[in-house]
């Protein structure tokens, strides 16, 4: 029949269309689900678009520093229209991309709303595609020609991808106009000349990253003590020093008591360590406290689907409790990345199909935020490594002693390295500074290899580049670095 499946994937975002080109090289006849915009939130509203507004800032910032490269460049200024223009027009090249591999893959496109209607153990799960309400923020293309709609659909298995949304607080509703969300954030209608980002996780910074190099007074307010939490301490300091040179305001231990709109802007109540008060205005304000998964309107909890902590419970390779029932991605629990949940998809499938498919190492997951300067990361921190009871050595190497990064003008950053004193394994690498979320992967590469302290030094790195600050860094973390 012409609606059966092998595998349904409701979700169209990083984590179902890898999962649905997976499943299409191994056989299976495949459909994938989506109900706004193929690629998801990563591609059209997050990952791509971001990178897309930084480079641009990036260049801004090159031009009015000519003078420091010998350039004479005469006040440099910037088309905001056209910036976002530039961007929302990357999201539109690679929406496009998506939908050519899924008919290249033969792999049918479902437009709506799903939901699951039945799951019953030995009998193909269904699923009934309803028609999409109208989406908070417009695709970016018109649906596809030639794709299915709504009705009713089988699958021996269903997998769900359905990606995550903005966390909202309560009392501090985005609005779309005075508060922000990064929907509103991607593509504002003109430059603001003040700005509040609440939160200052990787989506955080790299807005108010965006928007200071743009010329926005910028403040960040961050509830936990140090700025991207999540981030090795000693990055984390060095990245807010950087941060505050570039003129960026922030304020950590600090919370956002109270929003107040008016017709010019935001006034912000903050409530400080010590249950002080300060009240901040400002022309917008972003919020940046996270995201939570799409799980409602799914049908999971009527089909059984354990839910724990807002996201589906799986086992690892993305199997839920109920038979025929799958989650990747957002959905599936942190960390919530798109290069996660598209392993996850690969990975799912994989076992579906019987191949020896091994759980994700969480800890070799990495991380990458695309501020300035830039943020790395992979496996555990100093202070994560020895909460676990690791005997560690930790090795550090400063930009300033690398020929590259002082060719490039820019000095300023560090690679640190953690690997465990008695047995050499490389617990976990943490950078901060130029082109780092390029470089990290050489260390992910390292970690899933197994790679020790020994195999590092005599790896051979190219001259000049910034990638010898990851080869004198391990070396420091057993007295041997050359050059610092």
């Amino acid at each position: 029949m012409a609606d059966t499946y092998d595998i349904l994937i409701i979700g169209g975002g990083p984590g179902g269309y890898v999962a649905a080109i997976r499943a299409a090289q191994l056989g299976f006849k495949t459909a994938v689900v989506e109900r706004e915009h193929l690629g998801g939130i990563c591609l059209n509203w997050g990952c791509i678009p971001t990178k897309a507004l930084l480079r641009s800032a990036e260049i801004f910032h090159y031009a009015e520093h000519g003078a420091n490269y010998g350039l004479k460049i005469e006040k440099p200024s910037f088309d905001m229209e056209a910036v976002v223009k530039r961007s929302r027009g990357v999201s539109a090249q690679l929406n496009g991309g998506v939908a050519y591999l899924m008919k290249k893959n033969k792999i049918d496109v479902i437009w709506g709303q799903a939901k699951i209607a039945k799951a019953a153990k030995g009998a193909p799960v269904e699923v009934s595609v309803g028609k999409s309400a109208k989406p908070a923020v417009e695709p970016q293309n018109p649906v596809p020609k030639g794709v299915l709609g709504e009705g009713t659909y089988k699958a021996k298995h269903v997998i769900v991808a359905t990606g995550a949304r903005p966390r909202v607080l309560p009392g501090i509703e985005p609005d779309g106009d005075r508060i922000w969300t990064y929907f509103e954030a991607m593509k504002p209608k003109a430059m603001p000349k003040s700005l509040i980002v609440m939160g200052s996780g990787a989506i955080g910074i790299e807005f108010a990253s965006f928007y200071r190099t743009m010329g926005a007074d910028v403040t960040v307010i961050e509830l936990l003590p140090q700025i991207l939490p999540v981030e090795d301490a000693e990055v984390a300091k060095l990245a807010r020093k950087q941060f505050e040179k570039q003129g960026m305001k922030i304020m950590t231990d600090a919370k956002v008591a109270k929003v107040e709109k008016g017709s010019d802007g935001v006034t912000v109540t903050v409530e400080t360590k010590g249950g002080k008060s300060e009240t901040l205005k400002a022309e917008r304000l972003i919020s940046a406290v996270g995201v939570q998964g799409n799980i409602e309107g799914l049908g999971l909890e009527e089909a059984g689907v354990t839910i724990e902590r807002g996201v589906v419970k799986t086992d690892g390779l993305g199997r839920t409790n109920v038979s025929g029932i799958y989650a990747i991605g957002d959905v599936a629990g942190p960390p919530m990345l798109a290069h996660k949940a598209e392993h996850e998809g690969t990975i799912c499938v994989e076992a579906i199909k019987g191949l020896d498919a091994h759980p994700m190492k969480s800890t070799q997951i990495p991380g990458c935020t695309y501020c300035q300067p830039q943020i790395a990361s992979v496996g555990l921190t100093e202070a994560k490594a020895k909460e676990a009871g690791r005997e560690v050595k930790v090795g550090r190497f400063s930009f300033t002693g690398n020929g590259k990064a002082i060719a490039l003008g820019e000095p300023d950053g560090m690679v640190k390295t953690v690997f465990d004193a008695k047995t050499g394994e490389l617990l976990g690498a943490h950078m901060v500074g130029a082109e780092v979320t390029e470089l990290i992967q050489g260390f992910v590469v390292a970690m899933g290899l197994e790679t020790t302290e020994e195999e590092l030094f005599h790896t051979v790195f190219p001259h000049p580049t910034l990638s010898e600050m990851m080869h004198e860094s391990a070396l420091d973390a057993f007295g041997r670095v050359i050059h610092m």
